[in-house]
């Protein structure tokens, strides 16, 4: 099983999941051109994509999606709230209606050997959806663009592998910033977006003996920085309710413009 972030950050969001048989994106939030370049990058193109996981539908999950759905005709599953925003998005251009198959938070379902749990995302968007990803006994999660977390986020992101985990403000950064009041107080709503320290304290409560590897993502490039996200994270797991020490786990940041390290999960 791999997993690589192609893009990750308030700019645009794409994530590759996969297997030997059966590849997956999660959103395709930049041009079709830069998804094309990650997956050359790991060896594929779109015509060998098995299905397109869209998380909610704000521009930088979909910006890529009319393109690449065009091209390669490629299966897209989005909960329903989120497909009638997709249709209505003439930003997209024209897209085959038969290519949506909407599903459902909490309930599973398969593309070729990858079993897929939606799970529901407290965020400002008509739907919104994270998703974990299963080989057998194998599983990895993309989980972002949550304002906040409840029991029922932290029971679906127990016992995984590795996992990309929103990262994505300093609060200090972002009540000093640029930003109008009202989009600072969105993004601070349960509604918004997870901070460093909030994404640190949710890894305290799913990191287990098991879990290979921890990527860091859809950072502000306003307000945040790849260093403060590194050490506010480490700094909430060492000092946290937890047995580990942030040294115990591999953790990194996905990049807003250049793929990650694949991650093999094996």
């Amino acid at each position: 099983m791999r997993f690589v972030s192609i893009a990750s950050g308030s700019s645009g969001n794409c994530v590759y999941i996969g297997s030997e048989s059966t590849h997956l994106l999660v959103d395709t939030g930049i041009a079709y051109k830069k998804i094309s370049e990650g997956l050359q990058e790991i060896g594929l193109s779109g015509h060998d994509l098995n299905g397109i996981l869209i998380t909610h539908e704000h521009s930088d999950h979909i910006c890529g999606l009319g393109v690449l759905a065009r091209k390669s005709g490629v299966p897209v599953y989005a909960s329903p709230g989120t497909i009638s925003r997709l249709k209505a998005n003439k930003a997209l251009g024209p897209v085959e209606e038969s290519i949506y198959h909407p599903i459902r938070a909490d309930e599973d379902f398969s593309v070729g050997d990858l079993l897929v749990k939606p799970f529901s995302n407290s965020h400002d968007a008509a739907e919104p959806l994270g998703y974990r990803i299963h080989q057998g006994a194998k599983s990895v999660a993309v989980c972002t663009d949550l304002g906040n977390y409840s029991q029922y986020t932290i029971d679906r992101l127990r016992g995984l592998d590795a996992i990309l985990l929103e990262s994505n403000h300093d609060v200090r950064m972002l009540q000093a910033g640029p930003y109008p009041y009202p989009l600072k107080q969105r993004i601070l709503s349960d509604c918004g977006h997870l901070s460093n320290e909030a994404c640190g304290r949710l890894l305290c409560e799913i990191l287990h003996d098991r879990m290979k590897h921890i990527l860091l993502g859809h950072l502000s490039k306003e307000n945040n920085l790849p260093e403060l996200a590194y050490e506010a994270v480490r700094l909430e797991i060492t000092m946290g309710d937890n047995p580990y020490d942030a040294g115990d786990f591999p953790i990194s940041i996905a990049r807003r413009d250049t793929p990650s390290d694949v991650i093999h999960i094996d």
